[in-house]
């Protein structure tokens, strides 16, 4: 024998109207956590080569220091490992990198 399909009533919260979240925003207005893409980071670059000294850019962590480059790595994102001038190693995105001429 077959059991019957059971039935459940809705839920008591499908009847309250939808509460309004204050006056109506401009969907163009971006939310201060919402993350901005450079596309132009896509794009790699031809003049960095390995030793070449560079400053680092952008807002992330070294930002402004100077440092040489240790590896170049292609890929969706090209990015670079370099080394600043305290001994520290990251990878930069290269188009966060700017030349910097040798002294």
């Amino acid at each position: 024998m077959r059991r019957r399909k059971v039935t459940y009533p809705a839920a008591k919260t499908a009847t309250k109207a939808a509460q309004s979240q204050g006056p109506a925003r401009d969907p163009r207005d971006a939310r201060s956590t919402v993350a901005t893409i450079d596309l132009a980071a896509l794009d790699g670059r031809d003049d960095l080569t390995v030793g070449a000294r560079v400053r680092i850019g952008g807002d992330g962590l070294y930002a402004g220091e100077l440092a040489l480059v240790e590896g170049l790595s292609g890929g969706v994102i090209p990015a670079a490992a370099v080394r600043t001038e305290g001994g520290r190693t990251r990878r930069v995105r290269v188009v966060d990198l700017e030349l910097v001429p040798r002294e």
